[in-house]
């Protein structure tokens, strides 16, 4: 079953000698039940395609359908709602509140999304298998940046997205780190039917990969 999929997707930023075509006529799906990647190098227009498909960003032109419906047929209160229910977002910048501690970032989003969030045991597990269930107590500036990253995804679990969009989440991370999150995310697919799109240029998550797509200059095209 397709989760999300874009069709014709064009964005343009700015105007005239300023103008920035950063998609052109971009097609994309992914199915629940799959991990799907969107390999470029930086500047291709990754990050882009993703605030698109995530509904962050309304494109030039093209459409975005998640879950059988466009974008463009939902109300703003609707695609909020769907953003904060069934869209989880891995960011390149980790948006971890610095007077928080780890343990209060996830009541944080207990507070936001009070229902229909992971049990404390299946947190549990996902803080053990990332290797960050000892910082719980710890505030952002006292992690490194690989573990604020490891955070920032555990975080973007917790509410059980039915899609994850992932953007560069092994940037900062060494090889062994690498294999955990790539196994997490692709058990995650396999195991919940949940569909995982990870935009990144790391070669490491190729063997995790169910479908890949190439973006360059903002034209992608099926591996």
């Amino acid at each position: 079953m397709t989760a999300i999929s874009l069709a014709g997707v064009s964005q343009v930023f700015g105007k005239g000698t300023a103008k920035v075509q950063a998609l052109t006529d971009v097609n994309f799906e992914a199915e629940a039940g799959t991990m799907t990647l969107v390999m470029g190098p930086s500047g291709s227009g990754k990050s882009t395609f993703l605030t698109i498909a995530g509904g962050l960003l309304t494109p030039t032109s093209g459409e975005v359908t998640v879950d059988g419906t466009t974008y463009s047929d939902r109300t703003k209160k609707e695609r909020d709602a769907l953003r904060l229910d069934a869209i989880g977002f891995v960011l390149q910048a980790y948006h971890l509140l610095p007077y928080l501690t780890v343990a209060d970032q996830f009541k944080l989003v207990d507070k936001v999304k009070p229902e229909g969030n992971l049990s404390k045991d299946d947190l549990d597990r996902i803080l053990d298998t990332l290797g960050i269930e000892d910082l719980v107590n710890k505030y952002p500036d006292e992690l490194s940046g690989g573990q604020q990253q490891r955070v920032a995804i555990a975080r973007a679990l917790y509410p059980d997205p039915a899609i994850i969009l992932a953007d560069e989440p092994t940037a900062a991370l060494d090889s062994e780190r690498v294999a955990v999150v790539g196994q997490l995310l692709k058990s995650l697919a396999v195991d919940h039917n949940k569909a995982v799109v990870v935009v990144t240029h790391d070669v490491r998550l190729v063997d995790f990969a169910d479908r890949m797509y190439e973006i360059r200059d903002g034209q992608m095209t099926l591996k």
